[in-house]
């Protein structure tokens, strides 16, 4: 049995539903001859008689009828393994993992699974919601596929803008400045600031340093917080000011007041390794280009 090939299995199939070698041979395209030989050769290496033929033409056998299934079974599986390897090489299955900035991952993570498992099913889709360091490390160490949130602000990942949105100063409700319909940052030179420590993303903040200085002075933070929700918790205490994305307000109902910054605006990107842009990764790049075409990924 090992030595039986597809072609004798697609040859065995025609006559069988043709009843006819005539007929067969000439749905396969083969010369009639050819035909009879290579189901003499299948019917040789599965010793046992496939069909019958005589003057009322050609049928299976008892052995033949017990094969047809069979042999269509195996047919149809291969068809089948090779549509699947066509849509592997186009990065429609397989696992792709990825990786959402936690801050961000309440507006971006909903629409681009969903993208994703609408597009392709057969697509195993895997999220975490990390912080910065962590997303970074993962890309950098395989451990994540794709990455999206805040560009990250290093020169060995490849970067793509899919939103932008207003850049604003965070104040207490009853902060003299939150009725402004704008700000510049050098309006809030004098105010205490709340920020996140230099050491959750040295990058980010060297990038601030440079916004502020050009502002005319470096802010003076009072208190640290390590998350989004923990910034706008002190904000809406009174503690102090912050800087974040327009689409961060709906981490926090109440106490806190998003005023646009004139002239900033913040930048959601997806990531990647661009040594490691595999079909699956160009599939993920090319669904979230088009979602970002026609949905904004800074609302929830």
């Amino acid at each position: 049995m090992t030595d039986v090939e597809l072609r004798h299995l697609r040859y065995f199939v025609a006559v069988a539903e043709e009843r006819s070698f005539t007929a067969a041979a000439a749905r396969l395209g083969l010369a009639q001859q050819s035909l009879s030989q290579q189901i003499v050769v299948l019917e040789r290496r599965l010793r046992a008689q496939l069909f019958d033929r005589d003057t009322r033409g050609t049928r299976l056998t008892e052995v033949g009828r017990v094969f047809l299934p069979e042999a269509r079974a195996v047919l149809a599986r291969a068809e089948e393994a090779v549509a699947t390897v066509a849509r592997a090489a186009r990065g429609e299955v397989g696992r792709v993992d990825l990786a959402f900035l936690a801050s961000a991952a309440n507006t971006l993570l909903p629409p681009v699974v969903r993208a994703l498992r609408g597009r392709f099913p057969n697509l195993e889709v895997t999220t975490d919601a990390v912080s910065i360091a962590e997303l970074v490390t993962g890309l950098r160490s395989g451990r994540y596929d794709v990455g999206f949130g805040r560009p990250p602000c290093v020169d060995d990942l490849a970067t793509r803008t899919i939103a932008t949105e207003p850049a604003c100063a965070v104040l207490p409700s009853d902060h003299p400045l939150a009725s402004r319909a704008t700000l510049r940052l050098a309006d809030l030179a004098d105010e205490p600031w709340v920020l996140t420590p230099r050491d959750s993303w040295l990058p980010w903040h060297q990038k601030y340093d440079a916004d502020y200085a050009a502002a005319g002075y470096r802010p003076r933070v009072v208190q640290e917080a390590t998350s989004v929700q923990g910034l706008l918790a002190l904000v809406a205490a009174g503690v102090g000011v912050t800087r974040l994305a327009a689409s961060s307000r709906s981490v926090r109902g109440s106490g806190a007041v998003f005023v646009p910054l004139e002239g900033e605006v913040a930048e959601t990107v997806v990531t990647w390794r661009p040594d490691r842009e595999t079909h699956l990764v160009r599939t993920v790049l090319a669904v979230v280009a088009d979602l970002a075409a026609t949905t904004d990924l800074t609302t929830d």
